[in-house]
């Protein structure tokens, strides 16, 4: 399966990963995670002296008391990055960052509390960020917002590459997107046999009642217009006759809005996750995305999902399938499919799935009978 690797540096990545398992197995958190860093290196130069982090540390074996430890590896035009940084729900622990620009690990620097190592000649004035930074803040933020070269260019890097979300379909900021790719978005929806043939866009100025947080009736203080997109779109049985994006089905409303930012994705080798990504798709057209992705050159996606048809291995490989389960203490383990050395390539994954054999299964023993009787006692 080689679409679904890219190469660099000699190293195979993958491009898709599918996050599989049972209701409340921690999926959604693992995206969560991701989307807390990605949040923190974006904001946390904002943080004031009153700042809680907006996560929520694992609640059992008083790990409320205990760091978060987050780390990422990335790669940055070409070269290898290594970050992370360990905290409280209102304390920055430590923070570094390493890379590898010629193939060796060499610091960027190190934070332990409000002690600093610095490499030599990498940041422009290190000492004078590290003075204003915090313990509510990271360093690479403070050091972005203080126009440091590196920090602002990986700062760029997770604003606008590193695993992004969706856009609502009413954010202005989409605009842009479906501007820059409307032909490609109407080709992919016709590929899907959507009756699609056009889509229009349009701005419309709304009034937002702001409302006051000291009044115990709600009642708004001030209104601000905020500008919103509108999308209409066309069918092929009557070109003539516009409908409002929110009249179409909840699968097409998904589509759309995921085309929106898969098309920039895969046209741009950028990363995307989605929680739940097949939510109100047809299987045909889940595959439709996972090929598109597949298609491309470098783009990546990491995904959740409760399709067990998606468990194929005449689509994935054994290392891009990952069952999410919770272990006795409740905490969340994840394993690829790779991981089970007995699994064969011949054999069919779906299947020894639904039999429970990785574990990832909600174990359901219910009858009509049964639940005839629990109404009952009820």
């Amino acid at each position: 399966m080689a679409d679904n690797v890219i190469e660099w540096n000699g190293l195979k990545l993958l491009k898709s990963i599918g996050l599989f398992g049972a209701n409340a197995s921690g999926k959604s958190n693992i995206l969560k995670a991701i989307n807390f860093c990605c949040r923190m290196v974006l904001e946390s130069h904002q943080h004031n002296e009153n700042s809680v982090f907006n996560y929520a540390p694992f609640k059992f074996d008083d790990y409320k008391n205990k760091p978060s430890n987050f780390l990422i590896d990335f790669i940055c035009d070409d070269v290898e990055y290594e970050y992370s940084f360990s905290l409280l729900q209102s304390k920055v622990i430590s923070e570094s960052l390493f890379h590898y620009p010629n193939d060796r690990r060499a610091r960027v620097f190190e934070r332990e509390g409000s002690e600093y190592k610095f490499a030599e000649s990498v940041l422009a004035r290190p000492n004078d960020v590290a003075l204003n930074t915090s313990d509510k803040n990271l360093f690479l933020s403070r050091a972005s917002s203080m126009n440091r070269e590196l920090a602002q260019k990986l700062y760029r890097y997770f604003l606008s590459t590193f695993m992004l979300g969706l856009i609502p379909l009413h954010d202005v900021n989409i605009e842009s997107y479906f501007d820059t790719n409307k032909t490609l978005i109407l080709a992919a929806l016709q590929q899907c046999d959507s009756d699609i043939c056009d889509v229009a866009k349009k701005i419309e100025t709304i009034p937002v009642p702001i409302p006051n947080p000291g009044n115990p009736f709600g009642m708004p203080t001030r209104v601000v217009n905020q500008e919103m997109v509108r999308f209409l779109t066309y069918h092929k049985i009557a070109p003539d006759v516009p409908f409002d994006m929110d009249e179409e089905s909840g699968g097409t409303k998904r589509l759309f809005s995921i085309l929106l930012r898969m098309i920039d994705v895969v046209k741009n080798k950028k990363s995307v996750m989605l929680d739940e990504f097949d939510t109100s798709l047809h299987a045909s057209i889940s595959e439709f995305l996972l090929d598109l992705i597949h298609a491309s050159s470098q783009s990546q996606l990491l995904f959740s999902s409760h399709n067990l048809s998606l468990i194929n291995m005449n689509r994935f490989r054994k290392d891009q399938i990952v069952f999410v389960t919770k272990n006795e203490t409740g905490a969340t383990e994840v394993q690829s499919l790779y991981d089970y050395k007995d699994f064969r390539e011949n054999m069919d994954a779906e299947k020894a799935y639904r039999q429970g054999r990785f574990d990832a299964i909600p174990i359901v023993t219910s009858t009509v009978e049964s639940l005839k009787r629990m109404l009952a006692e009820g």
